[in-house]
């Protein structure tokens, strides 16, 4: 059998904080914490309450989190961020990027004082987090421009048609080919091409809106969502934003091979069902422009 002091050594050298935490926020106990790399002393905190510790929105949320797991007596996985702003008495400089953690919350079988409690075991997952975050962008992003890439543009575009369903949020949707590419890149290799397609990306990332998202849908292709703008007032800029493509990619043409921009423009509709009706008729614009010589704008209602 192991001896009281025995298990107190025990949870006091856990490298991550245990907190015995009430159903009124109360830090009924803290136990752990020893990696000294992540975590300080917690002890200060006992008998505190969240309330009085963190700010009002973050201790609502600590409280919902610690009523569901007494409530549905599972243990809950939780992740959160905790920054300077986020603590009482702490000055508002300090580190820009909050701490992560995991939390696991499991509800207790006895009281403390009559109050229902809960073990919340908090784990500093912030390396871990920043490298999912930077594994998600690399996946999102298209290798060559940096721009968002086509899955990407799928997702963020659903939510568009959803705020546009939901809201009436107007959404212009672009696309743009680059012409003559095929001719360039058989001419002159691929990294001559490779400099048109980067000239646009530079021209996407420079001209629009911060608002404004640009994605390379593929190949030369690339595609444009203008959130909060009908198709007849973003016209004008669309129409300035071609010459500025068209200039950009004078400068790079030899012998005659000049790379030029064809645009295909729509908004999402109340008769689209989905945001690829969308996109379908962004594309039979931008096909209509092809037909008609190539380098136009095509706006297709």
């Amino acid at each position: 059998m192991i001896a009281n002091e025995q298990m107190v050594a025990v949870l006091e050298a856990l490298p991550d904080p245990a907190f015995i935490l009430s159903s009124s926020g109360k830090y009924v106990a803290v136990f752990g914490g020893s990696d000294a790399r992540y975590y300080h002393d917690g002890r200060g905190l006992i008998g505190a309450y969240l309330h009085e510790v963190i700010k009002p929105a973050k201790a609502a949320w600590f409280l919902q989190t610690i009523d569901r797991a007494l409530s549905t007596r599972h243990l809950l996985i939780e992740e959160y961020e905790l920054s300077n702003k986020d603590v009482k008495g702490l000055p508002d400089e300090g580190p820009v990027a909050p701490i992560w953690f995991e939390g696991r919350i499991q509800a207790l079988d006895f009281r403390v004082d009559g109050e229902e409690v809960v073990l919340w075991v908090a784990s500093n997952i912030s390396k871990r987090h920043e490298l999912e975050l930077r594994l998600r962008e690399l996946s999102d992003t298209d290798q060559l421009t940096g721009l968002y890439n086509r899955r990407r543009l799928e997702r963020d575009f659903a939510l568009h048609f959803d705020n546009f369903s939901e809201q009436g949020m107007p959404t212009t949707i672009l696309m743009l080919d680059i012409d003559n590419l095929k001719q360039i890149n058989d001419a002159k290799g691929h990294h001559k091409g490779d400099e048109n397609i980067l000239a646009v990306a530079e021209i996407c990332r420079r001209e629009f809106r911060k608002t404004d998202y640009a994605y390379r849908f593929g190949g030369d292709e690339f595609v444009v969502v203008l959130p909060g703008l009908l198709p007849t007032q973003a016209m004008a800029m669309v129409e300035a934003l071609h010459q500025s493509f068209n200039r950009a990619l004078s400068t790079l043409a030899e012998d005659e091979l000049l790379a030029t921009i064809s645009l295909g423009m729509t908004g999402i509709k109340a008769g689209d069902t989905s945001y690829q009706d969308t996109l379908r008729r962004a594309d039979m614009a931008l096909y209509q422009a092809k037909d008609q010589g190539k380098n136009q704008l095509s706006y297709i209602p």
